[in-house]
């Protein structure tokens, strides 16, 4: 596997490490144990992507039909070998394992949007298969994208349901890999949060796809339904009301800022990707918004052309993203409703688009 521009590979996880920080603290080890091993699997995975890309990964069939999702889903039964026994391939029967069902359902979602909206053939643009692995590890409170797979954990059950629930963490995590085919922006501040938004944005796109859904009648949660009963919260994030998506007694205050006054300055976090992707988080839910009708197809539409256009540079700035939605939102559509939407909503979150 290659990537644009050559730079340092990403290990991106739904579920940031300051989330799972803060419960390893806990004195409750029915909460701690499992984010301190979730923690521990995370720094493992982490250091298995980079030397992966080192040694190279191993070569992807190409995709046995154009434009067809080749989907496989494999069974980890509990442990950290990937990807694990294989369970369903593509056009398999249903299997009795709802996780499996969901996973597979998922990865098909992902690639529907792409190719539907976009005319994108899998997350490469060229037919890339979709393998997924489910049951990882015990109480594994995180998914991942690790360059090459989706990888689901079960969640621990206290705080985090199945990983495989929501549809729109599976978007998210895939969509790490069209921006690791395309931009490839830097994990790390500015362009980190954008890197992290792209995902947010096309995760919630592929749930509004699924559903049907209007811009309007869209709920711009990401992870909604994979907070556990007990946890006082609706999502891991909120693109309308950045800073809402939880406040727990556990988890504590969703960090998320909506405008640059309160972009949050931290080394923590990959400085704070997670965190400072609610201020584009937000421009796009204004932009879709104000547009109305389907989110995908022409805020969507103008967001897409940003990352695969080829002139986001990987260190790009929130600034420098705007500015090149604004001139993508010109060359598609001229000077109509799109442009006046772009601009306006990045002038509301506070970052001059020039």
């Amino acid at each position: 596997m290659t990537t644009h521009g050559g730079s340092e590979p990403v290990f991106c996880t739904i579920i940031p490490p300051h989330v799972l920080d803060k419960l390893a603290q806990h004195e409750d080890p029915a909460l701690s144990g499992p984010a301190r091993r979730s923690l521990e699997r995370d720094a493992l995975e982490r250091t298995r992507r980079r030397l992966t890309t080192v040694v190279g990964a191993p070569a992807v069939a190409p995709a046995v039909e154009a434009d067809k999702p080749q989907r496989t889903i494999y069974d980890a039964r509990h442990r950290t070998d990937l990807p694990g026994k294989k369970v369903r391939g593509e056009s398999d029967k249903t299997s009795k394992d709802a996780t499996v069902n969901r996973a597979y359902a998922g990865l098909g979602a992902t690639f529907e949007l792409y190719l539907s909206a976009y005319q994108r053939n899998s997350i490469d643009g060229n037919g890339l298969p979709l393998d997924a692995t489910v049951h990882y590890d015990t109480d594994y409170n995180n998914a991942f994208w690790n360059g090459e797979q989706m990888v689901f954990g079960d969640g621990d059950g206290e705080i985090f349901l199945d990983f495989t629930i929501p549809v729109d963490v599976i978007g998210h995590e895939l969509t790490h890999g069209v921006t690791q085919y395309t931009a490839n922006l830097t994990y790390f501040g500015q362009p980190g949060a954008l890197n992290e938004s792209l995902s947010d944005v096309f995760g919630s796109l592929i749930k509004q796809y699924t559903l049907g859904q209007t811009a309007a009648e869209a709920d711009w949660l990401i992870g909604a339904g994979l907070l556990a009963p007990r946890v006082t919260g609706v999502a891991l994030r909120s693109m309308k009301e950045p800073g809402t998506a939880y406040d727990d007694d556990v988890l504590g205050k969703d960090p998320q800022p909506a405008t640059m006054d309160d972009f949050v300055d931290t080394k923590r976090d990959n400085g704070g990707v997670h965190i400072n992707s609610g201020i584009p988080n937000h421009a796009f839910y204004l932009a879709a918004t104000a547009l109305g009708g389907h989110a995908w197809e022409r805020a969507g539409q103008v967001w897409y052309d940003v990352l695969t256009g080829g002139e986001l540079k990987e260190d790009a700035p929130f600034a420098d993203f705007a500015t090149l939605t604004v001139s993508a939102a010109r060359a598609r559509y001229g000077e109509g409703e799109e442009l006046q939407a772009v601009l306006k909503a990045w002038e509301q979150v506070g970052v001059r688009a020039l």
